[in-house]
């Protein structure tokens, strides 16, 4: 057993190693390592908290800068801050930071876990706090019916006996603390403010009570099915939050956290969801709050989300799209500016983005389809469909489809507006490559 598990690390990290000197890294090591040993996992030794985070979106925004303020409070972090969520990716990050006697080198890990893949991780490895930002329907084909997906967590939940982090604005989110009796729960989320709304047209998965299968009534709505909720026939409801923001401006991008103004570092409600996550896991670890102000100050920009490029005769603005919520949230972000722009689409419809792309149609595209809007471009494997979704919002303007994302781009950046390119997954890097190489010329 021991010469299996030394053989499976060894292999993971000379793999890592090679692929490092082409330029190139991913899952493949882990990938070597679970075929030497699929229980590599559960043989491996760690020293401090262990922090999961996932969710349909901002895990991989919410699981950096837990990392990063482990790092400024003084641990030694390993995380898997590229993205590779998946249980392969996890062991890859995990063994290449391992001894050869199985010790992870560090006193705490941060680790954005696949939501299908937590069945594969927390019961395996000892779990400090898992983190769950919220759910909503993404990718069908892939993830299948979301109470699948949901069901998948909750039924590796019964013997964890740590911390749950949890959206408290999320019935979705809530029900796993009914299937984790043995666990402390910590409740975030955000108090009613000048953007919450009694109705809601969008998308929205949180309509039944997950115990006794009623109506769930609302007193307001964050978005999608966000916000404050009971049930109408028991007692399941939002609970008193731990972690509450309050008084939100989006125009400012600021949030109140016990009466201190706080500026957000990314745009968005969803995106202050994210930040009441990171202030409850240091709440959890005891960090003082003047290191959650630091992380906030300096948080990188990851790429492709919301990403900002500019030179003296263009602008982009660069965003991933994968679920109506998500997609939706990008929209809303789009539609605060009221200057003259130019939108670029690129819906792939490759495995990782989901072959169904019918979650278009749940999506507001009319947020962008308004006479400010002078030009939008459709590309991409479905841009043919992406230009007819557009169409049907009877949109004034010009609808253009193009071959390439780098023609796309261009068309879009020779216009000297200001460019908003919105991509699918597979799509966003090339999508980024084609605007750097644009802004270059």
């Amino acid at each position: 057993m021991c010469n299996m598990k030394t053989l499976s690390i060894v292999s993971t990290k000379i793999s890592a190693f090679l692929l490092r000197l082409i330029g190139r890294g991913g899952s493949l090591p882990g990938s070597i390592g679970l075929k030497i040993d699929s229980q590599i996992l559960s043989k491996l030794s760690f020293h401090g908290p262990i922090i999961l985070v996932t969710g349909t979106n901002g895990k991989t925004s919410t699981a950096n800068m837990i990392a990063d303020l482990l790092t400024t409070s003084g641990y030694q972090v390993i995380s898997n801050r590229k993205g590779d969520n998946l249980k392969a990716g996890i062991v890859t990050t995990l063994l290449t930071q391992s001894t050869l006697s199985g010790k992870v080198k560090a006193n705490a890990c941060v680790l954005e876990v696949d939501e299908l893949n937590i069945r594969h991780i927390l019961p395996y490895i000892p779990v400090s706090a898992l983190v769950v930002n919220n759910f909503f329907r993404d990718q069908l084909d892939r993830a299948r019916e979301m109470e699948q997906l949901i069901h998948s967590i909750e039924n590796v939940l019964p013997d964890y006996d740590q911390e749950l982090i949890l959206n408290g604005n999320d019935p979705n989110v809530l029900r796993f603390a009914l299937c984790a009796p043995k666990a402390h729960c910590t409740f975030f989320g955000i108090d009613e403010n000048q953007y919450s709304t009694k109705m809601t047209k969008e998308a929205s998965e949180g309509k039944f009570c997950p115990k006794c299968a009623h109506k769930l009534e609302y007193d307001y709505y964050q978005y999608s099915h966000i916000g404050s909720f009971h049930c109408t026939h028991c007692d399941f409801k939002t609970p008193k939050l731990d972690v509450m923001l309050q008084n939100i401006d989006l125009k400012e991008e600021t949030f109140e956290y016990h009466h201190q103004k706080i500026h957000s570092p990314y745009e968005g409600m969803y995106s202050m969801y994210n930040c009441a996550a990171v202030i409850a896991i240091a709440q959890y670890l005891h960090i003082d709050m003047k290191y959650v102000l630091y992380v906030f100050q300096h948080a990188p920009q990851p790429k492709g989300r919301n990403e900002h490029f500019k030179n003296e005769q263009k602008e982009c603005i660069l965003n991933l799209i994968k679920n109506p919520t998500g997609a939706n949230e990008v929209m809303k972000v789009i539609d605060k500016d009221e200057k003259e722009k130019v939108v670029c689409i690129v819906l792939n419809d490759h495995e990782q983005d989901g072959t169904d792309v019918s979650w278009i149609y749940d999506t507001f595209f009319e947020k962008i389809c308004k006479p400010t809007t002078k030009k939008v471009v459709c590309t991409g494997s479905r841009a043919y469909d992406m230009a007819l979704r557009i169409y049907y919002e009877n949109y004034s303007g010009t609808i253009e489809i193009a071959e390439s994302i780098e023609q796309a781009i261009h068309s879009c950046l020779s216009s000297h507006l200001k460019c908003y390119a919105i991509a699918t997954y597979t799509a966003l890097l090339p999508t980024r490559n084609a605007i750097v190489k644009e802004m270059s010329r």
